[in-house]
């Protein structure tokens, strides 16, 4: 399972929760995971949050593999100006 942790403010949706470990082939799939498991965050997350896997931050990430040891941090989107 990928260990995957929130950043920044996305704990407000999982009720404190940053850090879990979840079975996802995806970012896709994940996201997805994390919907039904928190049906807030979803929202978040759809509207671009910047996920990084393994160190590498992907901006439109939803086909990405994540592997089965993969350290996955889910960014909020940061507005520009």
């Amino acid at each position: 399972m990928a260990h995957v942790s929130l950043i920044g403010n996305l704990r407000q949706y999982t009720g404190g929760i940053t850090e879990l470990d979840v079975e996802a082939a995806t970012v896709r799939q994940l996201f997805t995971r994390l919907s039904d498991k928190f049906p807030e965050l979803g929202p978040h997350l759809e509207k671009g949050s910047a996920v990084a896997i393994d160190g590498q931050i992907y901006q439109d990430a939803l086909f990405q593999p994540i592997g089965p040891d993969s350290d996955v941090h889910i960014l909020p989107q940061i507005a520009g100006g």
